[in-house]
């Protein structure tokens, strides 16, 4: 197995929406804001190459989107998906497999694109499948009024109508051979992959814990649907990631990629945080 980090872009999202009932004073201090409450995030994909799969998880933004709807999100920097997997040996026609944690659309958007006459919607991954789950897909197809708003038809629809959409049983062996752990406080059934690698046990945090600042387990996001349920999903992960000395993914953090934590009297805090070329 051979892991590369795939940054599909940067861009921003309202402070307070990150944080929810935590006070701006305690969030800023790791995740400051500008003057339009807005706080650094990254779109940060894993791509797992393993047997004869090269799996994608997540994919970003994507470009399909109109000029307003980006207006609102304000992408910056010059990172992209497909840059990233060229950067990383790769060509998009490679991927096999598209594992999507959560159907929002910072996480499904790169998906498809537009067509070259911009008449129609076509695969940046012609010959992948697209892995999700029937109780998401069914949540994220009839949505509810909070999460509406993140579940685009422009992203979901072109999935379903290419014939390669797949869904992961939770009680099963997945096809993919990926540990899987289901969260359901942000939203259904959100898969977070577990791999073992060169002796690290490495999860991708996804919206469980997006950035370094999320640690704490009061600090969650107002977007989750079931945010009594994350408190308690973070609290048991947590402490099984510290008791094991899990290596952390981090899917938005905008600085950094990889993060261990550990117990302290204040609970669950950052022990260490790390960019990519000191693991592997």
């Amino acid at each position: 197995m051979n892991l590369f980090p795939i940054n599909a872009g940067h861009f921003k999202l309202d402070g307070g929406a990150m944080f929810g009932v935590v006070p701006k004073s305690l969030w800023q201090r790791t995740n400051p804001a500008d003057k339009d409450n807005l706080i650094d995030v990254c779109a940060r994909c894993l791509l797992i190459e393993t047997g004869d799969r090269l799996v994608l998880v997540d994919t970003g933004m994507g470009n399909k989107q109109s000029n307003k709807f980006f207006s609102y999100y304000k992408p910056w920097g010059e990172d992209n998906l497909l840059d990233s997997i060229t950067n990383a040996g790769f060509h998009p026609n490679d991927i096999t497999d598209v594992l999507l944690t959560h159907l929002h659309f910072d996480h499904c958007g790169g998906c498809f694109t537009w067509n070259k006459d911009h008449s129609s919607f076509e695969p940046v991954f012609p010959n992948a499948d697209y892995w999700s789950n029937e109780s998401h897909w069914e949540w994220a197809t009839n949505p509810n009024p909070r999460e509406k708003a993140s579940f685009l038809d422009d992203n979901l629809l072109p999935v379903e109508e290419s014939g390669r959409l797949r869904f992961i049983e939770k009680s099963k062996e997945n096809p993919l051979g990926l540990e899987l752990l289901f969260v359901d406080g942000h939203t259904e059934k959100q898969m977070l992959p577990i791999l073992d690698w060169k002796g690290e046990k490495i999860v991708f945090m996804g919206d469980l814990i997006p950035t370094i600042g999320h640690i704490p387990v009061p600090y969650v996001m107002g977007y989750d649907v079931r945010p009594l349920q994350t408190l308690v999903e973070k609290a048991a992960f947590l402490d099984l990631a510290a008791e094991n000395d899990y290596l952390l993914f981090m899917e938005h953090d905008p600085n950094t990629p990889l993060i261990k934590v550990q117990q302290t009297e204040k609970g669950v805090r950052l022990q260490s945080s790390h960019q990519w070329n000191e693991f592997f």
